[in-house]
């Protein structure tokens, strides 16, 4: 069996008779355009037209990219998880592929003797994932109600070899699995973990000085590399591959690159040849398109780090001139995004309800003319303010988004998610106190109108409520 490396949490996973194509990403513009590749692929997704499998482990752009599958061939059947919802499925069956979806745990043969195993990070247990409230919150009917989480892990084997790959999925959820994982298979010949931060944090964060990103940034990478740490610990691979959340940020946001906690790929090769002991597993890094044989160990290529100075001016060069998705669209007025308003609440009012939350920090959001939109999370209403001071509120959380992609939140998922705004650091971001209030941002992803018929000229002003006096 061999594993190629290709981009970010994409890899190629074949024997002799069997391949299997992991999240494919593949293409630039994950995120609304704003995550990109370097260096630049050297190859297309149809190049990969021939794989016998698809796999992808959850919803994210950065593993389930629609504009690759648009250009792959739609007879390759697409492997996933079979989730409590349909979302991802429905997705991807809108592409036109054919959708297996396997049950937790089953090692269900492929072709040849391939077999794929698919995990739930979290295995549907609330008192292991301790942040999403639970399960039973949505359906108390349900007898089997699923995984609730958006993040998966694979196992490969061909009964000779194994390839573990976790993807994305938070060692603080996905350990029992893990270890039942490694109780059941025994040897591992390669193990595909996370290493960075495919996330927000620091670089969006506004108001914190070049200095304080800095520090968080290496905080963060030192957080991501030891969590990775634990992964080798229960697993102990033959051979390990870092991976995943590889990106450089384009456009507008090219300048907050610096700060990502995404680090050269040769600094994290030193961290973990110095952290885990070579002799008991190999640290494996390659460059795109190169493989290794877990048969014999032998690479395609030896690892060669990117030249910094290169990378420094494709980004200046060729990512910083580039425009996002919604930048196309017309400014909307301070009365267009009224309009989403009362119904975007209500649906946020649903969704706080139904999980019981609940919290005092008030929500800023930017709209136009330098209006906010002041949000209670708490039952309380929401108003109009303008330019609103922080001093004023016992906690807040002001969000600074461009009113073109603010539109396209307001209108949906169909149009755009909240959540991958905040991945592609799309918002910018200012907390007090300055902690990460989970519950917060998954009631946010319900601020929105999906299923409204929102008039596009209303006067926001009548149907407010009457917290905006």
């Amino acid at each position: 069996m061999r594993v190629t490396y290709l981009e970010s949490a994409a890899i190629l996973v074949e024997d002799e008779r069997t391949s299997i194509l992991c999240d494919p990403w593949l293409v630039d513009g994950a995120y609304y355009g704003s995550w990109a590749h370097y260096p630049e692929p050297e190859f297309d997704p149809e190049d990969f037209n021939d794989v016998d499998y698809i796999y992808i482990s959850h919803i994210h752009p950065d593993h389930f990219d629609p504009d690759t599958l648009e250009r792959m061939d739609t007879d390759i059947p697409v492997l996933i998880h079979d989730y409590r919802w349909d979302y991802l499925h429905d997705a991807i069956a809108a592409l036109g592929f054919d959708v297996i979806e396997l049950s937790h745990g089953e090692r269900t043969p492929l072709e040849g003797d391939m077999h794929i195993n698919v995990l739930a990070a979290d295995g549907c247990d609330p008192e292991r994932c301790g942040n999403y409230f639970g399960c039973t919150w949505y359906d108390d009917e349900a007898e089997d109600p699923g995984s609730t989480q958006v993040d998966s892990m694979a196992v490969m084997d061909n009964g000779e070899q194994t390839v573990v790959n976790t993807n994305d999925v938070p060692f603080s959820i996905a350990e029992s699995v893990c270890r039942t994982v490694a109780d059941e298979y025994g040897t591992v010949d390669l193990l595909c973990h996370q290493y960075s931060a495919a996330q927000f944090y620091p670089q969006a964060v506004t108001d914190y000085s070049h200095e304080e990103k800095i520090r968080e940034r290496d905080r963060v990478i030192r957080e991501k590399h030891e969590r990775a740490l634990e992964f080798i610990d229960i697993f102990e691979p033959r051979y390990y591959m870092p991976f995943a959340g590889e990106y450089v940020l384009t456009g507008d946001l090219a300048h907050l690159n610096e700060y990502t906690a995404n680090p050269p790929r040769e600094e994290a090769l030193e961290f973990f040849t110095e952290a885990v002991d070579p002799d008991d597993h190999e640290c494996v890094f390659l460059n795109s398109g190169e493989h290794i044989d877990l048969e014999t160990g032998e690479r395609s290529a030896p690892f060669e780090p990117a030249d910094p100075e290169a990378k420094r001016r494709y980004i200046e060069e060729e990512l910083a001139p580039r425009s996002f998705e919604y930048e196309s669209d017309p400014m909307p007025t301070l009365s267009e995004l009224q309009a989403y308003v009362p119904y975007a609440y209500e649906s946020l009012e649903e969704k706080r309800e139904r999980i019981g939350y609940s919290t005092e920090t008030t929500v800023l959001i930017s709209l136009v003319d330098d209006v906010y939109l002041e949000l209670s999370m708490n039952g309380g209403g929401y108003r109009y303010v303008s330019d609103p001071r922080p001093v004023e509120y016992d906690g807040y959380v002001t969000l600074e988004v461009d009113a073109r992609l603010l539109k396209r939140l307001f209108e949906g998922p169909h149009s755009a998610y909240w959540a991958d705004a905040k991945i592609g650091s799309h918002l910018g971001v200012q907390k007090e106190p300055d902690i990460y209030e989970r519950g917060l941002y998954l009631c946010l992803g319900s601020f929105h109108t999906h299923g409204h018929d929102v008039p596009v000229e209303a006067d926001a002003t009548a149907s407010a409520k009457a917290t905006q006096e």
